[in-house]
């Protein structure tokens, strides 16, 4: 299998954006995105997802023009709007805002609306992790989930992540769909023509599935149960309900003809500083930590993700022949 250097598949993914339609502002954002998920190990949210937004460029379901403005801000609050284009640029925003206000307010809201796939979560909590800020990001999505005793998708994968900076060392960082897999991944097995394992998803008609491109436009199932449609009904309401976006059902699946997505996207913001201090909360995450680590097996959230790139970064990331090719072709091709 191939393997190119950060920069090299950052080059590569960005042209290949940018043949399709993107500004070179928005292939350049984006392709360090889905480079990142890649190095982390996060295929199903890495180079793999080019294609599907190089295709959505080219059908007018992405604008790979457009801008993200702030549109309504209030206090720590504040409402962009993505303005039907690639979601990185929006979410990078929403990260800047949300830093902003949350160093003045205590604490910030940040809204998105009219936005496409975010991509790993976790990813836009980076600037606020850096400017010593807890962070929140939560995202709908597409009908992915079904509510509790239906059998008709209504919520949508609605990944969380968390993030809480450390002094000294990296941060610890949560981030997790709220489905036994993420539809990324479903999406890799659907590309290599493999089947699913048992307990993943449902097909179109509500029956358990093993047929990966079935499941694409069926629904997932939620991790924990009812629990897991609980939280995310709790993550529609927080993208949907509060910033006017398209609820999942209103979202046409990224895997079949469509509309242009209006996805919603939130990013929260807390300093420390406002409620027992920066220094008590450094002490007590350490400690706590310390705590974590005593016992045998643990492992701290995040730190496989920071040793994979730290890896990639010393030696490259390593794609499959087929989503290079895929890669290649997409990147000499005209808009």
């Amino acid at each position: 299998m191939p393997k190119l250097s950060i920069d090299d598949a950052t080059r590569l993914a960005a042209r290949a954006l940018t043949r399709a339609g993107a500004s070179s502002a928005a292939a350049r954002a984006t392709a360090q995105a889905l480079v990142a998920a890649e190095t982390e190990g996060l295929g199903g949210h890495g180079l793999s997802r080019v294609a599907l937004y190089a295709q959505h460029l080219r059908e007018g379901r992405a604008d790979g023009s457009a801008r993200p403005k702030v549109v309504k801000k209030k206090g720590g609050t504040c409402l962009i709007d993505a303005g039907g284009g690639l979601a990185i640029p929006a979410a990078a925003l929403a990260a800047k805002e949300a830093v902003k206000r949350a160093k003045r307010y205590g604490v910030a809201f940040v809204g998105v609306v009219n936005s496409h796939h975010f991509g790993a979560a976790a990813y836009h909590l980076a600037p606020v992790a850096e400017a010593g800020l807890a962070g929140l990001a939560f995202t709908n999505s597409p009908a992915a989930i079904n509510a509790w005793g239906g059998r008709k998708p209504l919520y949508g994968t609605n990944p969380v992540a968390a993030i809480f900076p450390r002094r000294g060392a990296a941060p610890v960082v949560v981030d997790l769909s709220l489905t036994e897999v993420v539809r990324g991944k479903i999406m890799l097995y659907a590309k290599e023509g493999k089947p699913i394992p048992e307990g993943w998803a449902l097909d179109k008609d509500g029956n358990s599935t093993t047929d990966a491109q079935a499941a694409l436009t069926g629904s997932l199932t939620a991790v924990g149960g009812m629990k897991g449609t609980m939280l995310a009904l709790i993550v529609e309401l927080l993208c949907v309900a509060l910033t006017g976006a398209a609820f999942a059902y209103e979202n046409d699946s990224y895997f079949e003809p469509g509309g242009k997505p209006r996805i919603g996207h939130a990013i929260v913001a807390i300093d420390p500083e406002a409620l027992a201090g920066a220094e008590s909360y450094y002490a007590r995450l350490e400690e706590f930590i310390t705590r974590m680590l005593a016992d045998d097996g643990v492992r701290l959230p995040g730190a496989r993700r920071q040793l994979a790139t730290a890896q990639a970064r010393a030696d490259g990331v390593e794609l499959s022949d087929g989503i290079y090719k895929e890669l290649k072709a997409l990147a000499r091709a005209k808009a």
